[in-house]
């Protein structure tokens, strides 16, 4: 299964709290890009400073404080997050916080979904929590342009041979306009149901036909206990 370290941007470019705005903006116009990651000395992901933070620097503050909900109700949280924006000096005090990160071994498919959901255009990515690269929509985009053939054999290795440990010759697999059709026969019923679910996460695939077959139904049977949790009879 292609993971977020196969298609994330790496090495990345970060900046620390103290890094001026006007630095931050430069980088940004200079890389051609919408945000960067705010880092500690040890590359923990501390937030994300975008080009709509360094835009609240524009922001009157006095407009800021005398919103009409702020009139109301005084002085929320996201008021007070705003007016740090537009006095803000450095990277830190502009950055969202926390930031949403990603793990490198997650899916793919797991990027797109937390995008979507969060409605966010790029997503750090880390590995024992240090910043290791960054993946944009873009590069999730970039991997549905797969080949039918391509996919065939994503489905083979990826899905069959490494993910479920099925010898993959045992599967006629097919792949037309991205609708994958799978035939072939296992063992166990319960692996018979995983395999369609588990195609449709390939990037690339947009649905998938399944004729699995099995030989022994394993449905609502409880695996056996290892022997070191089974009782003892008495000696």
């Amino acid at each position: 299964m292609k993971t977020v370290r196969d298609v994330m941007t790496r090495p990345v470019l970060s900046v620390r709290p103290e890094t001026p705005l006007k630095e931050v903006a430069r980088i940004l116009v200079e890389h051609r890009i919408s945000g960067l990651p705010v880092v500690d000395p040890a590359g923990r992901v501390l937030g994300i400073v975008s080009e709509g933070d360094l835009l609240m620097k524009g922001t009157d503050p006095d407009a800021v404080r005398h919103r009409p909900l702020a009139r109301i109700f005084g002085e929320s949280e996201e008021t007070r997050q705003l007016l740090a924006k537009a006095e803000a000096r450095t990277a830190g005090d502009a950055m969202t916080a926390p930031a949403i990160t990603i793990d490198a071994s997650k899916p793919v498919n797991v990027a797109a979904t937390m995008m979507v959901e969060r409605k966010i255009n790029r997503l750090p990515v880390t590995e024992d929590d240090r910043l290791v690269g960054i993946v944009t929509r873009a590069d999730v985009v970039r991997t549905f342009v797969r080949t039918d053939d391509e996919l065939v054999d994503a489905i083979r290795n990826e899905v069959l041979l490494h993910a479920l440990w099925i010898d993959p010759e045992r599967f006629a697999v097919s792949v037309v306009d991205g609708v994958a059709t799978v035939k072939g026969r296992v063992e166990r019923r319960s692996t018979a149901a995983m395999i369609a679910p588990m195609i449709e996460m390939v990037p690339g695939v947009v649905a998938v036909n399944a004729d699995v077959a099995w030989s022994v139904d394993d449905h609502g049977i409880d695996a056996p206990a290892p022997d070191y949790l089974s009782p003892k009879s008495p000696s």
